[in-house]
C-alpha cells in the first residue's frame, strides 16, 4: 500500500535517542527504519482532545508521530477523567490542550504539538487542517463530523472517523483520494436532533474509547507508513458487551455532494443548519415544544409564579447535582407515572442539557397535557448561569 503522506520525507534521519526508543518498532520485519521515518515526517490533526482523543493522541506520540495537531477549546472537567487518559485530577479546570501537551511531551518530548485553541467550525476549519497528512476525528456531534469529513475530502487526506455509546464503538477511514467512499456516502442525511444521544447524555463505559480510540491511532500509523489494509470502504462495529467485531463494506456514493464526479458542495457549509441545528446563518423554525431560558425559570421561581418542576433525569444524577424544588421521574419511568402530574398546573421539564427533557415534553403533550415547557440547556446552563453552586459534570 503507498504511504498516504504526500511528501514522506524518507531521507530524515533517526537519533539515537529515537533508535532507542522506537527499538521495538525497528525490529518489525516490513516496518522498520523506513516506516518510523516516514511518522517522524507525519503530521496529523486530532480534532477533539477527550474521549477518543486522549488514547488515540497518546499512543500516536508515543509511537513517534513528528507532529500532532490538537483542536478543543474546553477545559477538563472531574466527569472527564472517567475516560480522557490524558488528564488527570490535577487537571481539572485546566485547558485540556495545556493538559494534553504536558502528558504528550512527558511521553515523549520529540514529538511537536501545535495547539488550536478553538472549535472546528466552517470558517476556520480549512485555514487549521491546511498542511496536515491526515485528520483523526475524535468529535461527539455530527455538524463537526461532517465538516472535517468534507475538509478531508477537499484536501484529500484521510479522515479516520471513530464513534463510542455506552457500550459500542465505530471505526472507518474515509479516504475518497484513496479508493473509498466518505462519510457522507455512509450518512447521507444526519439522524433528527436528539433522536442520537450524546454521550453525556446516553453514557459510555470508559474502557470503550480506549478501545475505539486505539483503533483509530493504528489506523492512522497503518496509513501514514504504507503498511497493511487500512478500513478503506469498511465500517468496524464494536460490541463490548458481546466482545463482537463485525465488518460491513460501505460503497462510495456516486451521487454523493462531496467526493462524487458532480459535487454540489465545494466549500464549508452551514454545518448547524444542514443537521437540523440553530444557526445564525439560517433562522431555524420554531419550535413545536415552547422553551423557557434558565433566566426565565429563575424569574418564574423568583416571583413565585406557580409551576412544576420536573426532572427527568436519573437518580445517580441527581445526587450529583439538584435544582432546588424539583421533582424527580426519570424519563423511562415518566409513561407509568403521568398519574403523579397534575394537569392543571404547569409542568416546566429539565434534564442534563436540554434533549431528555424535549423528549418528556413531547410525551406529556402527546399524553393530554396542554402547559408543558422545556429547560432550555437544562440543569448544565443553570448551573453556568443562574447557580455555580449547582455542580455540572
Amino acid at each position: 500500500m503507498k504511504s498516504a503522506i504526500r511528501n514522506p520525507q524518507s531521507e530524515t534521519g533517526l537519533t539515537t535517542d529515537e533508535l532507542r526508543r522506537y527499538a521495538r518498532h525497528l525490529s518489525i520485519p516490513g516496518f522498520g527504519v523506513e516506516a518510523q521515518q516516514k511518522l517522524k515526517a507525519a503530521r496529523v490533526l486530532m480534532i477533539g482532545a477527550g474521549g477518543l482523543g486522549a488514547p488515540a493522541a497518546l499512543y500516536l506520540a508515543a509511537a513517534g508521530v513528528g507532529t500532532l495537531g490538537l483542536v478543543d477549546a474546553d477545559v477538563v472537567d472531574v466527569s472527564n477523567l472517567q475516560r480522557q487518559i490524558l488528564h488527570g485530577t490535577k487537571d481539572v479546570g485546566r485547558s485540556k490542550l495545556d493538559s494534553a501537551a504536558d502528558r504528550l511531551h512527558d511521553i515523549n518530548p520529540n514529538v511537536h504539538i501545535e495547539k488550536h485553541n478553538t472549535v472546528f467550525t466552517a470558517a476556520n476549519a480549512m485555514q487549521i487542517a491546511t498542511g496536515y497528512d491526515l485528520i483523526l476525528d475524535g468529535t461527539d456531534n455530527f455538524p463537526t463530523r461532517y465538516l472535517s469529513n468534507d475538509v478531508a475530502v477537499w484536501l484529500r487526506i484521510p479522515n479516520v472517523y471513530g464513534s463510542i455509546l455506552r457500550f459500542e464503538g465505530q471505526v472507518s477511514v474515509f479516504a475518497p483520494h484513496l479508493g473509498g467512499p466518505c462519510y457522507r456516502c455512509m450518512s447521507p442525511v444526519p439522524p433528527p436532533p436528539g433522536l442520537v444521544p450524546s454521550c453525556a447524555e446516553g453514557g459510555v463505559l470508559g474502557v470503550l474509547p480506549g478501545i475505539v480510540g486505539s483503533l483509530q491511532a493504528l489506523e492512522a500509523i497503518k496509513l501514514l507508513c504504507g503498511v497493511g489494509e487500512p478500513l478503506l470502504g469498511r465500517l468496524l462495529h464494536v460490541d463490548t458487551l458481546g466482545m463482537k467485531f463485525r465488518t460491513f463494506n460501505l460503497r462510495r456514493d456516486e451521487q454523493c455532494p462531496v467526493c462524487g464526479p458532480n459535487p454540489t458542495i465545494t466549500e464549508p457549509i452551514d454545518y448547524q443548519g444542514f443537521c437540523g441545528l440553530p444557526s445564525a446563518h439560517q433562522p431555524m423554525p420554531e419550535p413545536t415544544i415552547p422553551t423557557v431560558t434558565v433566566q426565565e425559570l429563575h424569574a418564574m421561581r423568583t416571583s413565585h409564579e406557580p409551576h412544576f418542576l420536573l426532572d427527568v433525569r436519573e437518580p445517580h444524577e441527581d445526587a450529583i447535582a439538584h435544582i432546588e424544588g424539583s421533582t424527580l421521574i426519570p424519563l423511562g419511568e415518566l409513561p407509568q407515572r403521568l398519574g403523579e402530574l397534575s394537569r392543571d398546573q404547569k409542568l416546566v421539564v429539565h434534564c442534563k442539557a436540554g434533549g431528555r427533557s424535549a423528549k418528556a415534553c413531547a410525551l406529556l403533550t402527546a399524553s393530554g397535557f396542554s402547559d408543558v415547557w422545556n429547560v432550555a440547556g437544562g440543569i448544565n446552563a443553570w448551573s453556568k448561569e443562574i447557580d455555580p453552586g449547582v455542580a455540572t459534570y
